[in-house]
């Protein structure tokens, strides 16, 4: 009897030793190989099982063992690989590994963020690009002015015409590129990236499509309007109005009178400086100010957003013809002048004048 129970004890403490031995094993193997590593890319190919890449990583020092990898796949059973570029550490153990893998969000460390705010014009946006990729802000404008692209951009996107290769057009595809939040690839050719822009543009605009073919107004002409909307008001119910009141001055033949188109012709993005007479009365294919030139300008004068845009394609109907924004953002109508003064007038009177009249 006394020998079942040595007997049992010896196997109690075989097989805790054993599982002792194990459990330091399994410890020791899912252990990150160096733990001060700094970050590598792991690529997945097209094809690559999770057995498959047992060995690329072993030979990449991210895991021990690619034998107990193996095993560790087999008693966890992830889910799909999706093939990519992964940001992978020497730092991260075994289960991290996987679970990055795992959760199938593949990076490459030349994808970048870049937000282009709406109203941004052609300058802004170069001026983002160069500093954010590897193209120049040169590189940017000259895209533009390349022809055998411009037209081949025409002949892909169906909101393209040849109204932007007016040669009084400061930038080809001012108002085209839409404002938003894009995943660009910094190495990549700038025109790779006007593309990427044009395609969210296209879907934009896709939305809005029967009612721009049913306009009495072109899509460059919408667009125009939509640019200067967007920097003229700074909400979406004051937009539909102030549009409306655009359009009583279009079917009226006056001029718009905008002094967001002023200071666009001037090349300048300054809005804090007050602009003098002789600007504001300088004849030119942009500045509606100026008494030479009624209706639209030749081209937009910003990159509007999906709201002024809507805004044009849905104008308020109003009487007025004039409008005045307050510093708080408050904008008053007025279908005379004389009203409009009004307007102004009170303004002033309680600190709340705003640079921006018409």
């Amino acid at each position: 009897m006394k020998n079942y129970v040595i007997i049992a004890k010896m196997m109690i403490i075989f097989i805790a030793i054993i599982i002792i031995i194990s459990c330091s094993f399994y410890r020791y193997e899912i252990m990150p190989v160096d733990r001060h590593a700094e970050n590598i890319s792991f690529v997945v190919e097209t094809g690559d099982t999770w057995y498959s890449i047992g060995s690329k990583l072993y030979d990449a020092n991210l895991i021990r063992s690619s034998k107990f990898y193996k095993i560790y796949i087999k008693l966890f059973l992830p889910g799909n690989l999706e093939a990519g570029e992964y940001t992978l550490s020497k730092s991260m153990g075994l289960n991290e590994i996987v679970d990055t893998l795992e959760g199938g969000n593949p990076t490459n460390p030349n994808v970048i963020k870049i937000t282009f705010q709406e109203g941004i014009n052609v300058r802004g946006i170069a001026n983002l690009i160069d500093s954010n990729t590897d193209n120049t802000y040169d590189d940017f404008i000259n895209a533009l002015s390349d022809t055998e692209f411009i037209d081949s951009l025409i002949s892909e996107y169906w909101f393209l015409t040849d109204d932007i290769k007016n040669e009084k057009i400061y930038y080809s595809l001012e108002g085209y590129l839409f404002p938003a939040t894009y995943e660009v690839d910094k190495t990549k050719d700038v025109k790779v990236i006007i593309k990427s822009m044009l395609d969210k543009t296209n879907t934009e605009l896709n939305k809005y499509k029967d009612d721009i073919n049913n306009n009495n107004y072109s899509i460059h002409q919408i667009l125009t309007l939509a640019s200067i909307v967007e920097l003229e008001v700074g909400n979406a119910i004051d937009r539909s109005l102030i549009a409306g009141v655009f359009y009583n001055r279009l079917k009226n033949n006056w001029t718009l009178g905008s002094d967001v188109t002023t200071y666009y012709s001037l090349k300048t993005d300054d809005f804090s400086h007050s602009l003098t007479n002789i600007e504001l009365s300088t004849c030119n294919s942009y500045n509606t100010r100026s008494t030479c030139l009624s209706g639209l300008p030749v081209g937009p004068v910003g990159n509007p957003s999906e709201e002024s845009i809507a805004a044009v394609l849905n104008p308020t109907v109003t009487n007025d013809f004039y409008f005045v924004n307050g510093c708080d953002g408050v904008t008053l109508t007025a279908k005379t002048e004389y009203q409009h003064n009004l307007n102004i007038a009170k303004l002033k009177r309680e600190g709340n004048w705003s640079c921006f009249t018409n």
